[in-house]
């Protein structure tokens, strides 16, 4: 069975700050509070929590969509990479982030979809807060 994570986070930023959290090196690694290695061109990989996390981008449409290869340290060397999509919508309150994050192995799912709450969106919910104070 394909593991498939699906989510829905509405942010009071427009999706090109939302898109530049996430891509940009600097701002990622600012706002996780670890080390992130990424770049805006399809086809570079890419670590982030100090390499913890690594794949390569596929696709990018500035502003609008990353696709993603996928993996964890912690994940099995028989584990194929899954696959990371995020697409970036404008709505009134701000914007939209839409995840699919399919493949993900079954001993690490429940860790996975947690952490995207716990390590990206709500660090940066409390980052988008204070530049707004």
């Amino acid at each position: 069975m394909i593991n498939v994570i699906q989510r829905s986070v509405t942010f009071r930023a427009v999706p090109a700050v939302l898109f530049e959290l996430y891509l940009d090196a600097e701002k990622h690694s600012l706002v996780t509070g670890s080390k992130a290695v990424i770049s805006k061109l399809p086809g570079r990989r890419f670590t982030a929590f100090d390499g913890v996390l690594s794949g390569r981008n596929l696709l990018i449409v500035p502003r609008r969509m990353i696709v993603q290869s996928w993996r964890s340290r912690s994940w099995k060397k028989t584990d194929a990479d899954s696959v990371l999509m995020l697409f970036f919508s404008k709505i009134p309150s701000g914007g939209c982030v839409d995840l699919v994050h399919v493949n993900v192995p079954d001993h690490d799912y429940k860790g996975v979809s947690e952490g995207w709450e716990k390590y990206y969106w709500q660090p940066w919910r409390e980052y988008l807060q204070r530049k707004l104070d």
